[in-house]
């Protein structure tokens, strides 16, 4: 089985972050392991209070997971502040990952910062050059790339901007963008592609980029090349989002495993599991 480390923060309503990532990359097949920098209060309505654990516990786990596992691939999301960017940084030329996904987790869906201003600077500097690919979404991309994007022409200056600072790989999110929504943007030093998308009307998108950008990892973990890659995570997070369960007052969490409610899917599965309770009373 492939293993796929992800670097984030705790979501308590675990729509986004470390578990939205940890039943994405399950549900794209592969094992997931964890390394968590920080714990937030939060729910589907606002990040009500965050705590960044300590660098030299990060550093830990990282140590932990290394020395007994040989991830197939790595993604990063929340990482708070300058400190945790620069022991992640460390840690990824330290162990040297076949594949390293830099999703730049900046503000939550309900505003709340989740990059200090000081740490983006760390961020450009000390990540986006180690990443085969970074995911920004729109309003992330506006900030690395210092433009307004509006447009699919937008978004690719945008993305060769980024491109320029470093990384392998631009995937820019058109969730937001005001002409085409719904349409991504792949840009990487031989080439691009547009990948159309179907925007659908909902505010069920808590978590969005954290299970894209893990699937993707996931995707690059079992050996796709990145463009079909970007194309299998972009059509698994579409449907994630069309099966959304809609709970909590807020910005809703996707169904990260929506395939085994379709048409019963998993009854057969557990219909086994009820004999073998019969079977052992």
């Amino acid at each position: 089985m492939r293993t796929v480390l992800t670097i984030a923060g705790s979501d308590s309503g675990a729509g986004a972050g470390i578990q939205a990532d940890l039943k994405s990359i399950a549900a794209n097949g592969a094992y997931g392991l964890t390394v968590l920098t920080s714990v937030t209060a939060q729910n589907t309505r606002a990040v009500t209070a965050a705590y960044s654990l300590p660098a030299d516990l990060i550093e830990a786990q990282f140590a932990a997971v290394f020395s007994d596992f040989t991830p197939d691939a790595v993604k990063s999301g929340m990482l708070a502040d300058r400190e945790r960017v620069e022991v992640v940084a460390a840690a990824i030329r330290r162990y040297h990952p076949p594949h390293y996904v830099l999703d730049p987790v900046m503000v939550s869906k309900s505003g709340f910062p989740l990059l200090q201003q000081q740490a983006i600077e760390a961020l450009r500097v000390d990540l986006l050059p180690l990443a085969e690919v970074v995911t920004p979404n729109i309003h992330e991309a506006q900030i690395l790339a210092e433009m307004t994007i509006a447009t699919l022409e937008d978004a690719r200056i945008a993305a060769t901007r980024i491109l320029e600072q470093g990384p392998r790989a631009v995937v820019l999110k058109g969730g937001h963008l005001e002409e085409r929504p719904g349409t991504d943007l792949l840009l990487y030093a031989s080439g691009s592609r547009v990948y159309e998308g179907e925007f659908i009307e909902t505010t069920d998108t808590h978590g969005t980029g954290c299970t894209f950008s893990a699937a993707l990892a996931t995707q690059l973990a079992h050996g796709r090349d990145l463009e079909d890659a970007v194309g299998i995570a972009k059509a698994y997070l579409t449907e994630a989002i069309r099966h959304a369960p809609g709970l909590g007052g807020g910005a809703g969490p996707t169904d990260h495993f929506f395939y085994l409610r379709e048409r019963d899917a998993a009854a057969p599965w557990l219909a086994t599991l009820g004999v073998i309770a019969e079977e052992t009373e």
